[in-house]
């Protein structure tokens, strides 16, 4: 199944013309089987909220009896489309088909009350008619608007629109500009969009703003060619620094060189002696420092491996200088923090970029202190990216509930969200943790961050205290783990009212075949970033060998099974531009074309725009909120020099954002 038929089967959207109103009533069948129904005529279903399916709806005005069993009684659901009397009577005559007739007397008990409701929809209309049309703010028209909204006729089949009417921060309507000029007032704007595309902003599902903000502030190392290319950037930082300054960077890919061999101390060394170097790798899962912060860290020969971490060796004992996972934290420890203003440059550099590249929604792993600049720039009127802000699954409890208490829940601008995770580390370190030995590294199978009996007691606790959690998992020993963990929580948790938790496992990019009916059982998200492929793609082969690779980056394979899929980018870890992500995911090519990975698991553009809006939205319990252009959404949308949906892969790589709108407003504009 597609993200789009899941979406069809999971949302009731809003329809663009005003529909007839909706009567209906419920019926208790004190645990009676449901009849066999009249082909064509009626609909059963053991799921009270469900819709009869594009196979089986009725047609209207009668569109459905449907049957539920819950909590000791059943229950039979009437819809109806409000057409009045007649169609009361019509109603009369089909429940008195052959099968049916046992319920008669007890639906015709009911249709007193239906002939009242009936009446009242025919004067509604009239009141309607009374009522004044409500003005908009700002009216977009001359559009090719890609509402995200599935069609009626066909799951790919999605509706456009070419004017939308905003309302405060909400969409008012779409549609024709014809239909929606009665919107307009005195002071409404009329914006021209000269026949642009658009469409629902992206939702990155995961990201590090912070992260991706000081690397421009720090050594930038993303897409160094070679060891020598490497040392010149940071020698140009060192030769402007003060003896004894922090010299910080991220983003070297030692894969991307001619002899791919990992950068050591020494290397370092040869820059500067005078200052402290610490770099980290694209990924985040290894770094590398020189001597002199080795020192200050007091990492020696001596120094044991800590516990999730391993620190680099020569034969003689003697660190290397390359850090893994948990072992970076000695250095990172004796760096001095970034102050107040540091900090909010880079992030205020992180929300532009997130601006320009068409990001209206984004969930996000970084600090608390982070958070606080947010939650200045908000009070400010200058945040112009929904946040919802991840908190550490290791913090206490009670921190936990002081930080998830400390800002308005029902913010939709900015507020806390799940807790994250780590089970393992990166598939390019070789820390991710598998099921069996690296293809290309026998005696290695990656390293898990977690014992499973604690990982299960913490996920308990913090399930029970009512949290969302997502773990990030990348191999398929630390999906286990997760899936284990997510497994005997909910077996024992009891949370009052609550049994939608939207777990979710962050990355899932190597999967045994057996894990995606787990996913499935115990309705885990899918939380991936397509883009990643674009960089793995040179290597991840022989890492996993073909037959581990055949389920990697398994987006299809993810769709085939039901499991919800929402998409971002792991920015900085890959560039936050979204089109990036949805080029990977439907053509699975590299970026020049010539290299093709899988390609079974490639999945249509359809799919892939659902995985970064509305997908992404549900991912973090807001697809009520935001993902489609519809009335009473929130405004977060984008405008395209093209149509992506028909765009060439080479062309969608090109694609520019022409505007960026969150709450009505817009945030950005190409000049």
């Amino acid at each position: 199944m597609t993200l789009i038929q899941m979406k069809q089967r999971r949302d009731t959207t809003t329809s663009q013309a005003s529909p007839a109103p909706q009567l209906g009533f419920v019926i208790p069948t004190n645990g009676r089987a449901c009849p066999e129904l009249a082909e064509g005529d009626l609909h059963c279903s053991n799921n009270l909220e469900s819709q009869p399916s594009s196979e089986t709806r009725v047609p209207r005005p009668w569109r459905a009896l449907s049957f539920a069993t819950g909590r000791g009684s059943s229950m039979v659901k009437f819809f109806g489309s409000g057409k009045g009397f007649w169609e009361a009577q019509r109603f009369s005559a089909a429940i008195s088909l052959p099968g049916v007739a046992a319920l008669a007397a007890e639906v015709r008990g009911k249709l007193k009350i239906l002939a009242t409701l009936a009446m009242f929809s025919v004067t509604l209309p009239a009141l309607q008619a009374q009522a004044p049309v409500p003005k908009a703010d700002i009216i977009f028209t001359h559009a090719n608007a890609y509402t995200g909204v599935p069609g009626g006729s066909s799951f790919h089949e999605i509706r456009r629109v070419d004017s939308i009417a905003i309302q405060g921060d909400r969409i008012l309507a779409t549609g024709k500009a014809a239909d929606l000029m009665k919107h307009k007032g005195p002071a409404t704007q009329v914006i021209d969009l000269a026949g642009h595309f658009v469409m629902p902003g992206f939702n990155d599902a995961h990201c590090h703003l912070s992260a991706g903000g000081f690397q421009e502030l720090e050594v930038n190392l993303t897409g160094a060619k070679t060891l020598e290319e490497f040392r010149q950037r940071i020698r140009e930082k060192a030769e402007r620094a003060l003896a004894g300054e922090w010299i910080l960077g991220r983003g070297w890919d030692h894969t991307l060189w001619p002899v791919k061999e990992l950068p050591s101390r020494w290397d370092l060394d040869e820059v500067s002696t005078k200052n402290p170097i610490f770099l980290v790798r694209v990924d985040g899962h290894i770094a590398v420092a020189n001597t002199k912060a080795l020192q200050l860290a007091s990492i020696t020969v001596a120094s044991r491996d800590p516990v999730g971490g391993k620190i680099d060796r020569l034969d003689t004992g003697e660190p290397s200088g390359i850090l893994r996972e948990t072992a970076q934290q000695a250095v990172r420890a004796v760096i001095p923090k970034p102050d107040h203003e540091d900090r909010r440059k880079a992030i205020e550099f992180a929300l532009s970029e997130a601006a320009r590249w068409g990001v209206t929604s984004a969930q996000d792993n970084s600090s608390w202190d982070d958070f606080l600049i947010y939650e200045e720039l908000e009070k400010e009127g200058k945040l112009t990216l929904r946040i919802s802000e991840w908190l550490p699954f290791d913090d206490p409890v009670d921190v936990l509930r002081a930080h998830r208490a400390a800002h308005p829940h029902d913010d939709l601008l900015l507020h806390t969200g799940m807790l994250k995770g780590f089970m393992d580390g990166s598939l390019g370190s070789r820390t991710a943790a598998m099921l069996a030995p690296y293809s290309d590294d026998p005696t290695n199978s990656g390293i898990p961050q977690y014992d499973q009996d604690k990982l299960n007691a913490l996920t308990k606790d913090r399930l029970q205290a009512g949290f969302q959690i997502g773990f990030h998992a990348i191999g398929d020993h630390a999906v286990d783990m997760a899936l284990t963990a997510f497994a005997k929580a909910l077996k024992t948790i009891k949370v009052l009212g609550k049994t939608d938790f939207r777990l979710r496992i962050e990355h899932a990019q190597v999967l045994a075949p057996n894990q995606f009916q787990r996913f499935k059982d115990l309705r885990v998200i899918a939380s991936m970033q397509p883009s990643h492929l674009l960089t793995d793609m040179a290597w991840a082969q022989a890492r996993l060998g073909e037959k581990r690779a055949e389920h990697s980056y398994a987006w299809a394979e993810m769709l085939k099974n039901n499991i919800p899929l929402a998409f971002g980018t792991d920015f900085p870890v890959e560039s936050i531009n979204p089109f990036r992500g949805l080029y990977a995911a439907t053509t699975r090519r590299s970026e020049d074309g010539k290299k093709e990975y899988f390609p079974a698991q490639r999945i249509e553009m359809d799919d892939a725009i659902a995985a970064y809006t509305h997908g992404s939205a549900y991912a973090e319990f807001a697809e009520k909120e935001k993902g489609e252009i519809a009335p009473g959404q929130l405004a977060d949308f984008i405008v395209l020099d093209r149509d992506i949906t028909n765009a060439t892969p080479a062309k969608l790589l090109e694609t520019k954002v022409l505007r960026t709108v969150v709450g009505g407003k817009t945030v950005y504009e190409a000049k």
